[in-house]
């Protein structure tokens, strides 16, 4: 059973679409389940400016990347980076996100566990994007 909370957050897409004059791009895939993800940054003196994703994805990916997408904006590399970190143990341990990504605590848990790729692509392609 989907939790209502995760149709909420998924049905929240302001930042679904493309972006023609992005800085960073990435589009990637989940290699168990296929969902693929394509994000698309602005970044401007190590702040993303804007984000714009692409998805043909379950809705546990949609509602990380709808969550995702409204939350880096503005905020440095560096604390982007910090937060992906504890993203990616929050399901082994139970995690306190700080204030600026604390809707995260309703999706990153181990009750999710199987579903943790799906969770963690829209944070990996973001990444991914950052490095390239």
């Amino acid at each position: 059973m989907i939790d209502k909370e995760i149709i909420k957050i998924a049905s929240n897409t302001e930042n679904h679409g493309m972006l023609d004059k992005h800085t960073h791009f990435s589009k990637l895939k989940n290699a168990i389940c296929g969902d693929e993800m394509k994000v698309y940054l602005i970044v401007e003196n190590n702040k993303i400016v804007n984000f714009k994703y692409e998805c043909e994805s379950c809705i546990y990916c949609q509602a990380s990347v709808s969550l995702l997408s409204r939350n880096a904006k503005n905020k440095s590399i560096e604390k982007i980076k910090d937060f992906a970190k504890m993203a990616k143990t929050s399901f082994s341990k139970k995690m306190h996100f700080d204030k600026d990504w604390k809707d995260f605590e309703k999706l990153m848990t181990n009750n999710n566990i199987s579903r943790k790729e799906c969770l963690l692509l829209p944070i990996n392609t973001m990444l991914d994007a950052l490095i390239n």
